[in-house]
């Protein structure tokens, strides 16, 4: 399988959701979780709200029964909306989520590039 095939297949799994979805998401107690590396969140700034999670941290802290987990992760009905820069990696790491029992875990379309270009609120 190549990792177009295997983003595919990822994103068929998902209902994805624009940036106005995922404000609304988030405006009705659902999750934003950011996986943007930190070089990217200090050049581009972050979305106000959001859970700052590495990718490679993504698993045991958005799982509801991991020692590890964030106290946002409250159990496993919780709307999250997973964000990396441009909605590629975001798509690979929802399903991932969705894995754990996240069954509501989606992504953002266009990742961080398409919430700042949809003009909704960056913290710097």
């Amino acid at each position: 399988m190549r990792v177009e095939e295997l983003l595919a297949a990822a994103r068929a799994e998902l209902d994805r959701l624009s940036p106005a979805e995922a404000a609304d998401v988030q405006a009705r107690g659902g999750l934003l979780v950011d996986i943007r590396y930190a070089a990217l969140r200090e050049r581009d700034g972050t979305i106000p709200g959001a859970l700052i999670v590495e990718r490679n941290e993504l698993e045991w802290r958005l799982d509801p029964a991991c020692e590890y987990r964030a106290p946002e992760a409250t159990g496993h009905d919780l709307p999250v909306v997973v964000v990396c820069d441009e909605g590629y990696a975001s798509s690979l790491a929802a399903v991932s989520l969705r894995r754990l029992g996240l069954h509501r875990a989606t992504d953002l379309i266009g990742g961080f590039r398409a919430w700042r270009a949809a003009g909704l609120p960056v913290a710097r």
